[in-house]
């Protein structure tokens, strides 16, 4: 399983876009990808799947975590040369999309083979559960319900590997405790704390990054 950072606030690879906001490809075994959030502006987004090699079109599932701009702002500029992708959406997130599969998340539920939702979490934020060989690795939007009660909804699914994406204002380190892989992304507050807390397991995040599981 792949996983290429599409937006971020920070890039790691020159030509890309930075912006406040948090997009992620998944790539598995052959399978069409899927994009989870789609960043906060929609040229941005297109134009770091550009310089990615990431054809828009061939995506099949958009799983969004939360309402908030910052990662629903470029979802109509994904849909304008989409026509094929499904979508998994919050119950919180209020918004029709006439002519598509639609699936409104409310409890824990299976995307496809070895991907699943945490469920909507405090009425408001779903994250992604990816199954690997190494464990249970997790994808965050902002992390609004609280890293602590995120991992206690994915650790049903298996023991937890790693975590990547927005910590949001997250200072209760010691639930990171045991993780092998930590990614703080976008909106975290408290990027260095986490580096100085977790030398051997924090790696930088931002647009560009590809995390290999």
């Amino acid at each position: 399983m792949k996983i290429t950072i599409v937006y971020d606030n920070e890039v790691r690879k020159g030509g890309l876009i930075k912006g406040h906001g948090f997009s992620a490809l998944i790539e598995n075994a052959g399978l069409a990808p899927l994009l989870f959030d789609t960043g906060a502006d929609g040229s941005a987004l297109l134009h770091n799947m550009r310089e990615l090699n990431i054809s828009p079109q061939e995506i099949s599932i958009i799983v969004i975590s939360h309402s908030h701009g910052d990662h629903t702002g470029g979802l109509a500029a994904i849909l304008e040369v989409n026509r094929i992708a499904e979508l998994y959406i919050p119950s919180s997130f209020k918004k029709a999309f006439p002519g598509r599969k639609v699936t409104v998340v409310k409890g824990p539920a299976q995307i496809r083979e070895n991907i699943f939702s945490t469920g909507e979490l405090e009425e408001m934020e779903q994250s992604l559960a990816l199954k690997t060989d190494k464990g249970i690795f997790l994808l965050t939007g902002c992390a609004h319900p609280g890293i602590g009660n995120i991992l206690a909804a994915a650790v049903k699914f298996g023991r937890i590997y790693g975590i990547a994406g927005g910590f949001h204002g997250f200072r209760k380190f010691e639930a990171l405790r045991g993780l092998s892989l930590i990614y703080p992304c976008h909106c975290t507050a408290h990027k260095g704390d986490i580096r100085d807390s977790f030398k051997n397991e924090t790696v930088e995040c931002g647009a560009g990054l590809v995390i290999e599981l």
